[in-house]
Order: C-alpha cells, then sequence, then structure tokens
C-alpha cells in the first residue's frame, strides 16, 4: 500500500514538472543564447555566456535572435560588431597628428587616413613624436608619413 502512495506521489510531480520547468520571462536588455550542450542561458551580454557549456551555439542563437518580436529594440537583441568604427571620427586632428587610443591594452595609435583614425571609443590626438614619448607605437601595418 505504501508503494502505491508513493507512485501517486512521484506521478503527480512528474505532471506538474512541465509547469515548474517554464522559463521566466526575460528581463529587458537581455538575450537568450543557446549552449552547444543544449541547454539555454538568459544573458545581457555574451560575454562568458555559456561557459562551463562547451560554448555559444552560434547557429541556434542566431535563429533564436532572428525569431525575437519586432516590438523588441534592435540593441537587445543585436550586439555591435567590435570591428566596426564609429561612423565619424572625432573633431580635432589634422596633419602631424596621429590618434592615441587610450581605450586599448596594447598603447596603440593610428595615423591619418587609417580606418580607425579619431573613430575607437576612447582616444586623443597628439603628435606621433608625443604618443612614442608615452609608450605608444603604430597600429600593425600603419606607417604615418
Amino acid at each position: 500500500m505504501k508503494s502505491f502512495g508513493l507512485i501517486a506521489v512521484l506521478a503527480a510531480a512528474l505532471m506538474a514538472a512541465p509547469v515548474f520547468a517554464q522559463e521566466a520571462p526575460a528581463a529587458a536588455g537581455s538575450m537568450t543564447v543557446h549552449c552547444k550542450d543544449g541547454t539555454t542561458q538568459t544573458v545581457s551580454t555574451t560575454k562568458g555566456a555559456c561557459h562551463g557549456h562547451k560554448g555559444i551555439d552560434k547557429s541556434a542563437s542566431k535563429t533564436a535572435a532572428s525569431s525575437t518580436p519586432a516590438a523588441a529594440p534592435a540593441a537587445a537583441s543585436q550586439p555591435m560588431a567590435k570591428s566596426e568604427p564609429a561612423a565619424t571620427p572625432a573633431a580635432g586632428g589634422g596633419a602631424g597628428q596621429v590618434w592615441v587610443n587610450t581605450g586599448s591594452k596594447t598603447k596603440t595609435y593610428h595615423c591619418e587616413g587609417s580606418k580607425w583614425y579619431g573613430k575607437t571609443k576612447q582616444g586623443k590626438y597628439m603628435s606621433a613624436a608625443d604618443a612614442q614619448a608615452a609608450g605608444y607605437h603604430a597600429a600593425k601595418n600603419e606607417k604615418c608619413s
């Protein structure tokens, strides 16, 4: 008789499990990513997401991102690409000036005419001599004239 009661309790728990397994609604500014091991995580940034779950499954995450509602803001579901400079260069600069990327640990500067000249998130203009004296060097494949 005890085993019948135990079976009834287990059956009730299994039937109720789908109710408790539903995901909580995502917070504003967050996104759901799919991990390579089949799990999902709701995160505000993909940095460190799916750590210990074999990484992010980018093909599944792209499909999920494209199926987000149209009312969701684009910035929440589409993170900015790291390899694109700002649309317009910072004011200043000119002949003999380089753009020192102060937000980079690599201590680089960009020459006039470069894709990144005046366009990194953090930086300032100074002469190439002053930049070198401060410990900065020209970015890879850049030679200032």
